[in-house]
């Protein structure tokens, strides 16, 4: 399950020289990047030679002798290059015996290290914030930085309580007395030491971090010896969900000044253990709820990595919230990435979340206007989640369609959009902040939307179950309305625009979880807080489960586990930690063919490695009826309308009005009131949806205007 799975290959075989009797292959893979997306002038490539050449291969770039370091391969017969100084655009790479003709050749693209690659035409405008982060002022206007490394020890008199138990060292002094030690993964007993570099690639900083003592050899893609890198990489995604236009100053979850115990979830375990973690600024979606652009920015960072340090065995994604999204969307639409998955709080796709907390405040402001008399359990049967006040918050909270929805720390009030003072101002809505995958609209210039609520029965099965009557039905669903393009509420219900829509699809950004997904494995950890106002509500878990089973007929590649409230999520995720390992572990191993990956991936699930709730006392629970009635899953506005639990639908397709739909019994004039509240029919839940299908995957974007 390397990164190498991915990438184009150039093979020709080749007569050997004389002295060889076979025709053997010369191979060249790139190792680092695909070979259409390479970046930043460098890169690793892998070469398969016959073995009386094995010594004395010719690499030329363009036609000239390579810049590149040589040395042996992982495998037999193999070298790793690294190559540098490639140029801007196309690059053609050949190899073969030294003093003959090349034997084969590979041509490769090469983007700037600023970006972009394929996620189109950078975001303006755009703020630089290195030195909030304490790098100093930017050298050019994609915010760049020289790279900076820096070494941090954790001390042997501290404590897991404290803040951050790290301190900084200083590598040309003595190495303090008080430095503890660690033993990783592989069993080595080492100085905590930690080595930390940050930089700047496509404009976003980044962080690179693991065990290493000063003075001693770097990992590098030929030899892990002498290294405390147990040759794994953790990838960090930070949580939020706001529009961009800022660098960032959350790096994907890892605190700037050095603690790893913020939203990695996993606080320090992982580096204790020799994994490698990284992240950026950009793989943060309280920066920028773009996760094409985190998907190209975490492309870019792991290439450094492996042209640097070498290869990762694989790379495990790991994120709360905004970072679960993150997860989801680049494991299914970029695969490859990503090897295995290890969300919190979790989220299917950004989209369909944005759909119900904005259907949240429709309702609310529906309720508000209603001549009856709604009582909060009315409400919260309506909206379909544990309690009113879920909705009441989470409505106004995430107003995700309000071009005004800017964090106010890194974008400048007066960059903002306001429809009279800056018509042509930064819009900070969802759709505004990926443009260049929904276009833009000619007629405003905004970008093109693809959210619908058209035909949606809201309070369907709170009117069947007899929780609310006839007349508060229909005067819901004739009053609830939509918003505008601005995100105000309006009394017609939202259209969806047509190639947003197709989009929305076409481009993955509705997670089905039919590519990527269906191969790798997922542990699924939530902190249980249905029951309260917090918005990380339990049903999130179980629509991806439900779209992994509609997408690919088993759901066997995720584990699901929930935590009593007052659990600490982050002790407990070095055992998530601990069995992803060996699960990953197990497939790496697994030799036997398999018809498709997911096969793969479900036959090598440890036995252990189980759906499960725990007590706040830790104690595990692989019994689903007890952990059901423990945890009691909910619902969201749209599901309680009806539609199906994979809740992929952005816009349903229509029906009459139908008496069979509803349970009660319907006067002649409730029902042609009915028929008046959706003068265009009603959702269809029993066809697809509206311009659905399934994702194509590793697109590239150019704005469309």
């Amino acid at each position: 399950m390397r990164f190498t799975s991915l990438i184009t290959v150039g093979v020709v075989l080749v007569a050997a020289p004389a002295s060889a009797q076979t025709t053997r292959v010369y191979e060249v893979r790139t190792l680092s990047a695909r070979a259409d997306m390479v970046t930043g002038g460098n890169l690793l490539i892998q070469i398969t030679t016959p073995p009386s050449v094995h010594d004395a291969v010719s690499i030329t770039v363009n036609g000239r002798e390579a810049e590149s370091e040589l040395g042996p391969g992982m495998f037999p017969g193999t070298l790793v290059a690294r190559l540098e100084a490639l140029q801007i655009g196309k690059n053609i790479i050949e190899v073969g015996p030294k003093g003959r003709k090349p034997a084969t050749r590979l041509a490769v693209v090469n983007h700037p290290i600023t970006g972009p690659v394929f996620s189109g035409p950078h975001q303006m405008p755009f703020n630089c914030e290195t030195e909030g982060l304490g790098l100093g002022a930017p050298l050019d206007a994609d915010c760049s930085v020289a790279k900076r490394v820096d070494y941090f020890y954790r001390s042997g008199n501290s404590s897991s309580a404290q803040a951050n138990p790290f301190k900084p060292i200083d590598v040309n002094a003595p190495r303090p007395a008080d430095v503890a030690m660690t033993t990783t993964l592989d069993g080595k007993r080492v100085p905590y030491i930690v080595r930390r570099e940050m930089g700047t690639i496509n404009r976003a900083v980044y962080v690179i971090a693991f065990l290493h003592e000063p003075g001693t050899p770097l990992p590098n893609p030929w030899t892990a010896n002498g290294s405390s890198w147990n040759r794994r990489l953790i990838y960090s995604f930070g949580a939020g969900c706001l529009a961009g236009y800022h660098q960032g100053r959350n790096i994907g979850g890892l605190i700037s000044n050095w603690s790893f115990l913020g939203e990695t979830q996993l606080d320090d375990y992982a580096i204790e253990r020799g994994y490698a973690v990284a992240s950026s600024s950009l793989n943060s979606f309280g920066t920028s709820c773009a996760d094409v652009i985190s998907a190209e920015t975490m492309m870019m960072v792991k290439e450094h990595f492996i042209e640097q340090f070498g290869v990762p065995l694989y790379t495990i994604g790991s994120g709360r919230s905004g970072g679960s999204m993150q997860q989801h969307l680049i494991a299914n639409n970029y695969p490859g990435l990503l090897d295995g998955l290890i969300p919190t709080a979790a989220f299917a796709d950004t989209v369909t979340f944005i759909t119900h907390m904005s259907d949240c405040e429709l309702l609310e402001k529906a309720f508000d206007k209603s001549p009856f008399a709604w009582t909060d359990d009315q409400k919260r049967s309506v909206a379909g989640q544990a309690n009113w006040p879920f909705c009441r918050r989470n409505g106004t909270q995430f107003t995700l369609l309000r071009p005004a929805n800017c964090d106010r720390q890194g974008v400048r009030a007066d960059q903002i959009y306001d429809a009279r003072t800056r018509p042509n101002g930064a819009r900070c809505t969802y759709q505004d902040n990926m443009v260049n995958v929904f276009g833009r609209d000619p007629k405003t210039g905004f970008a093109r939307r693809p959210f619908d609520n058209v035909g949606i029965q809201y309070g369907l099965e709170a009117l069947n179950d007899g929780t609310i009557t006839v007349e508060q039905f229909i005067d819901l669903n004739s009053r609830v309305g939509g918003h505008d393009i601005d995100g105000q509420i309006i009394a017609a219900r939202t259209v969806a625009d047509p190639d947003a829509l197709r989009m929305a699809f076409a481009s993955g950004r509705v997670n089905d979880t039919s590519r990527g997904m269906a191969a790798v494995p997922i542990i699924d950890v939530r902190p249980y807080t249905d029951g309260t106002s917090d918005v990380h509500d339990a049903i999130n878990s179980h629509v991806t489960r439900a779209r992994l089973v509609a997408a690919n007929g088993t759901s066997g590649n995720q584990v699901l586990r929930t935590y009593a409230p007052g659990t600490d999520i982050p002790q407990v995720q070095h055992d998530n930690l601990d069995d992803m390992e060996r699960w990953l572990t197990a497939i790496a191993n697994d030799n036997p063919p398999a018809r498709t990956s997911l096969e793969k991936v479900i036959r090598n699930r440890p036995a252990t490695v189980t759906d499960a709730c725990y007590t706040s006392e830790g104690e595990k629970i692989t019994d689903m009826r007890r952990c059901e009635q423990m945890f009691p899953v909910y619902s969201n506005p749209r599901l309680a309308a009806g539609m199906p639990m994979a809740a992929t639908m952005l816009k349903c397709e229509l029906k009459p009005v139908d008496r069979k739909d509803y349970s009660v019994p319907l006067t002649a004039g409730q029902f042609a009131a009915i028929k008046a509240a959706f003068p265009s029919g009603v959702c269809d839940y029993t066809r697809k949806g509206a311009a659905v299908r399934a994702p194509d995957v590793w697109l590239s974007y150019e704005r469309r205007d």
